[in-house]
């Protein structure tokens, strides 16, 4: 099955410093989402020529007081898969406990045994919702 690296997100307490930072390493913007109604922003960054390889720096709004002491800094791998419905099943079979399931055909999160988060992304458009994963409750957190 196929599988592609996306990014890695990085929790940031202060976005212009931050982007400072990974400015002086060579990297430059390469997409921004702001969401009004969640109250943050991601900022993707790469260096020129590896603009698939990026960085996700995630900006909440109304601060976050937990940063820099509390190790939110990292917030997860991201891979795209061929099939998000058989990659989750695959990892479930093998004893993997699915923390976001993929009800919408499109994300699902997992933990590795460090546990670090994993974000599943369908690669293309979403698989129509399809049990036992659309009625399936998240566990954990991720």
């Amino acid at each position: 099955m196929k599988v592609k690296y996306l990014h890695t997100m990085i929790r940031v307490k202060d976005l212009d410093a931050t982007m400072k930072f990974f400015a002086l390493l060579g990297l430059k913007e390469t997409k921004r989402y702001d969401s009004e109604q969640g109250r943050f922003s991601l900022i993707f960054m790469a260096p020129e020529g590896q603009e698939d390889c990026p960085i996700e720096l995630t900006y909440n709004w109304d601060g976050d007081d937990g940063l820099p002491s509390d190790g939110r800094h990292f917030g997860h791998l991201a891979y795209g898969v061929e099939n998000i419905y058989e990659m989750c099943q695959n990892l479930q079979d093998a004893g993997i406990t699915i923390n976001r399931p993929p009800r919408d055909g499109h994300m699902a999160f997992v933990r590795s045994p460090d546990n670090i988060s994993v974000e599943l992304l369908q690669l293309g458009d979403r698989l129509e919702p399809q049990e036992p994963w659309a009625s399936m409750e998240s566990t954990g957190h991720w």
